[in-house]
């Protein structure tokens, strides 16, 4: 599906982690990032978790009164703040415990390793 969806030219795709229904693999949800990249770059891969994914919720319009999928003033924004370099080693991801040192949501910070 990713081969076809790129020999034709559609971005569309979005990176979700709903579909899981058996909790035990709840701790493998990162381990998507390293699936991808059989088919995309690392640059692709994120922005497919991010501003693809915002950018498919904001046609929804449930989250209005404020975007989501960018950073800026009055966004709905989630921001990670990460402990390396993704677009050169997605690895890092799959390790969020130790590798993404603050955690905002909505404006709340939820982790903060940051000194």
């Amino acid at each position: 599906m990713f081969k076809a969806a790129k020999k034709i030219g559609f971005d569309k795709i979005t990176f979700g982690t709903d579909i899981i229904t058996d909790p035990k693999k709840i701790d493998t949800l990162n381990d998507e990032f390293i699936f991808r990249q059989d088919w995309f770059t690392n640059a692709e891969i994120l922005q497919q978790a991010t501003s693809k994914s915002g950018e498919l919720l904001g046609l929804s319009h449930r989250f209005s009164p404020g975007k989501i999928g960018v950073i800026e003033e009055g966004a709905l924004a989630d921001i990670l703040l990460i402990d390396g370099n993704p677009i050169e080693d997605l690895k890092i991801l799959q390790d969020p415990e130790n590798n993404l040192h603050l955690i905002m949501k909505d404006g709340k910070i939820f982790k903060n390793l940051v000194e």
